[in-house]
């Protein structure tokens, strides 16, 4: 199931999103126009070993990028590192779809730290597995993973066009795709597939971002949310924000467009006279809906149908009674 693109709009442009993809895209052509030694010892000192983060082991001095003792900065430096082009192109088709409105729901800098901050949490919990492992580890996936159970929590209903199986192409609901990709990844590391793969990276990332959403994403904006101007779940009463404005209170933006829309919706029947505004004795529709809106002009009488009933028989003969029919 690869994702193309979803339903959900932003209201202000991703510029960290973007910086963060561009810089991903640089360092992989950097590192591809590498020989084969330059780019293996390239993952040796920017790729993330759990040996060195834990403080088990240093890199010999001619060879750490780093300072003695920081070795652990290699985790921030492995986020932007991919081993292949399907590696790097999955990772930033996902961030490219997902990460806009993430950004949008917390900003640019909160943003940038939650990306961060999860791909901490990303490499640590693939360390934990073996402290002692000298096996680098790169990618953006589990950092990016952080992005995703934040969408997760933010917009599950929002629409996702998805190329399934390689032939079918269908919009489902992020909260399905998103979770189908989770459970994807507990599932491969409980069979041992592919050892090559930080599965529990992507574990640990995504958990990670489903605990950090409601610290960094901006007050305003609700969890569980669809897309759409109002919640998918919240209590709100029409109308009443609005008549307290005058008092200091503010509609919330979730709100905002409903209440606009029903006072434009207000002012058009006020316009028209409609509903409570009618005037009395011009036959208008005083109904608190004001849903009709009633003839204009003299009332016209509706032409009659001719009635279908059952047709005359009358007798040929002549002494009969000419009420026999």
């Amino acid at each position: 199931m690869l994702p193309i693109k979803d339903n959900n709009p932003t209201t202000i442009t991703p510029w960290v999103t973007y910086a963060i993809i561009a810089l991903n895209v640089v360092v992989f052509l950097f590192t591809v126009s590498l020989d084969p030694r330059s780019a293996q010892l390239v993952n040796l000192q920017y790729g993330a070993i759990p040996a060195i983060v834990f403080g088990h082991a240093d890199l010999p001095p001619e060879f750490s990028p780093f300072p003695p003792g920081f070795g652990f900065l290699s985790i921030f430096s492995a986020m932007f590192m991919h081993g292949g082009w399907m590696h790097l192109g999955g990772n930033m088709l996902y961030l490219w779809i997902f990460g806009n409105n993430v950004e949008d729901a917390m900003g640019h800098f909160r943003f940038l730290m939650f990306y961060l901050i999860c791909g901490i949490a990303a490499a640590l919990g693939h360390g934990l597995l073996d402290t002692q492992s000298h096996i680098p580890m790169i990618g953006a996936s589990g950092a990016l993973a952080g992005v995703l159970g934040a969408y997760f929590l933010l917009y599950p209903k929002a629409r996702v066009l998805v190329w399934f199986f390689w032939v079918f192409i269908f919009y489902v609901p992020a909260v399905f795709v998103l979770g189908f990709w989770f459970v994807t990844q507990i599932i491969n590391f409980g069979s041992g597939a592919d050892g090559g793969i930080a599965w529990v990276a992507h574990i640990a990332g995504f958990v990670a971002g489903l605990a950090l959403i409601p610290l960094f994403k901006h007050r305003n904006i609700p969890l569980w949310h669809d897309g759409s101007p109002a919640p998918a779940f919240g209590i709100y009463r029409p109308g009443r924000k609005a008549r307290d404005a005058g008092t200091g209170s503010n509609i919330p933006p979730w709100a905002a467009a409903y209440e606009a829309e029903r006072a434009a919706k207000h002012a058009s029947m006020r316009d028209d006279q409609r509903g409570p505004w009618g005037k009395e004795g011009d036959n208008r529709d005083t109904s608190p809906w004001g849903r009709y809106r009633p003839a204009t002009g003299p009332k016209q009488k509706q032409p009659t149908k001719p009635s279908v009933g059952v047709p005359k028989v009358v007798r040929l003969h002549k002494d009969a009674n000419p009420d026999d029919n």
